[in-house]
């Protein structure tokens, strides 16, 4: 079955593009669209999607707005942001209201798919190139770390893995680069989330970056 993806953003000629890139693959299939943020909730409701791709620029609800609203009712579904470049603070706000990463709107359909698919298997998605210019974007702003405390000590190997997570790769891929079995790395990948005091891979490479870990 592929997986149900709803498609939310405010540019016609960007939803039919990324719609007519989706439908390239057989993995995937759009139920759904939506012009603003306030369509997020009854999208959710009636076409019961997998995975939104939400904009975060949009009229009347906002990407942010919507995602906060969708956390508020406990909704689970999750949400990839779309972006560009000129979004640093509103990502880090997307991030902290819940989305489940960040993609660029002229992304490829092999790594569009690929995204959609780590979401959906209830991982994060972390572009080191993107986060390298979101943090630069972010320096001299107030960010999303300032109230929490130092972070614990990590280990030499909890330090190689959060490079990997940095890098993109996946828990298996991380086990196959390092000869350990998914398990101990799902092991190690909790006591970094934990040690950073975040709840997820993308703010434990937001935060590493931030206080100068990798």
């Amino acid at each position: 079955m592929p997986i149900k993806v709803a498609l939310i953003d405010d540019q016609t000629l960007v939803r039919e593009g990324i719609r007519s890139l989706l439908q390239l693959s057989a993995a995937v299939e759009v139920v759904a669209e939506g012009v603003d943020g306030s369509a997020a909730l009854d999208i959710v409701e009636h076409h019961a999607p997998d995975v939104i791709l939400m904009d975060l620029h949009m009229p009347k609800v906002s990407g942010i707005e919507a995602i906060q609203q969708l956390a508020a009712t406990k909704n689970k579904t999750p949400v990839i942001i779309l972006t560009t470049f000129d979004d640093h603070q509103l990502v880090l706000q997307g991030l902290q209201a819940g989305a489940r990463g960040y993609l660029l709107k002229d992304v490829s359909l092999e790594s569009l798919v690929a995204a959609i698919e780590s979401v959906h298997r209830g991982e994060t998605i972390v572009q080191p190139a993107i986060t390298e210019t979101l943090l630069r974007g972010l320096h001299g702003h107030d960010n999303a770390f300032d109230s929490l405390p130092e972070p614990a000590e990590l280990t030499a190997k909890e330090t190689e893995v959060l490079r990997l997570i940095a890098g993109g790769y996946s828990n298996k891929e991380i086990s196959d680069v390092l000869h350990k079995s998914e398990g101990t790395i799902k092991n190690h990948v909790s006591s970094i989330l934990s040690k950073l005091g975040v709840r997820d891979r993308t703010r434990a490479v937001l935060r590493a970056i931030e206080v100068g870990l990798i």
